[in-house]
């Protein structure tokens, strides 16, 4: 068959030649894009059959980028990360009168911002060292008039969340009235186009962050200066496998709740700050230790640690959920 096309094709005049040339790159083309969707069909089908890993051992939220988190014993999960009412992960960011996002890695003092929030899950009361408290009607703010804010150079709407409030973030962390402005985001998709349908909110990478405490284990061995596990913020901590055994879990199941792997974590400078003491670590620890050993040759020089979820089956966490992974 193939002596006889290539016999067809010869005697055939120049045009014809470069019809059936188009004809036949349309024809790869086509296999390869058809290729590329049952392959990311593939992709995105959990597996028949899971095998046990541990429990969850912590559950954490971030309503604001960079700030503190709140601790919690279950949480609902969506597209845009961890939520329960209006309690949302990293949906809030403090940014300068332009609206470009700041975080802890220049302003590391903002670790020590502690949000909580009221029964019902909409109302955020804010205290930090030195600051009487002030809440926010987070409820209300999704009605307010749109102010955007910009993400690693990404324009996403916000909602601007009032002069008192931005008074409040710029005498704790600038020692003066003005500067930085509190923004929400109100909506309940992502807006960053240019990244996947995993981004989240306001998030850097992904809507969830996942390692296991043996990992932290293996970590301290290696320092003199303990960390514990919020220095790397995660969103949940299983109990249970060996160290860095999530580096190979390709999808998370936690309870009925269906994760897929996105990418490893990646960590930078952030990941020296004490979350108890709002300080940096002056010898660049423990970022310099997990350089040592933690690197992937194709990712540059930042280490992994933990690894990025994107969620494929809304559900509930909670403590002392079993967690299973699939490869």
């Amino acid at each position: 068959m193939l002596s006889k096309l290539i016999e067809e094709f010869s005697a055939a005049s120049a045009s014809k030649q470069a019809l059936l040339v188009a004809a036949g790159v349309g024809t790869v083309a086509a296999t390869a894009v058809g290729a590329y969707y049952v392959k990311k069909r593939i992709d995105n089908t959990p597996p028949k059959q899971w095998r046990r890993a541990g429990e969850i051992n912590e559950i954490f939220v971030y309503p604001i980028k960079s700030c503190g988190p709140i601790k919690v014993s279950r949480i609902g999960c969506s597209m845009l990360g961890p939520q329960r009412q209006m309690l949302r992960d990293r949906i809030f960011m403090v940014t300068n009168e332009d609206g470009k996002f700041v975080t802890a890695r220049q302003k590391p003092k903002m670790v020590l911002i502690r949000p909580q929030f009221d029964a019902s899950f909409e109302r955020m009361t804010l205290s930090a060292p030195g600051m009487d408290d002030i809440t926010i009607d987070v409820k209300a703010l999704l009605d307010g008039p749109q102010a955007n804010g910009v993400v690693w150079g990404e324009t996403v709407p916000t909602v601007d969340c009032g002069d008192d409030v931005a008074r409040w973030f710029s005498t704790y962390i600038l020692g003066t009235d003005k500067g930085y402005r509190l923004k929400f985001y109100p909506l309940n998709e992502t807006s960053r186009k240019r990244s996947n349908e995993d981004t989240g909110s306001l998030q850097d990478e992904t809507s969830y962050m996942l390692f296991n405490t043996a990992t932290v284990e293996d970590l301290n061995s290696r320092l003199d200066q303990k960390v514990t596990a919020l220095q790397f913020r995660p969103n949940f901590v299983v109990k249970g496998p060996p160290a860095y055994a999530e580096d190979n879990w390709r999808w998370v199941k936690i309870g009925n709740t269906v994760f897929r792997y996105v990418k490893p974590c990646l960590r930078c400078v952030f990941t020296n700050i004490d979350p108890a003491k709002g300080v940096s670590n002056q010898e660049g620890q423990p970022l310099k230790t997990l350089k040592g050993y933690r690197k992937i040759p194709a990712l540059g020089e930042s280490p992994a640690f933990g690894i990025h979820l994107g969620l494929r089956k809304a559900g509930e966490v909670s403590l002392g959920d079993p967690v299973y992974y699939g490869c």
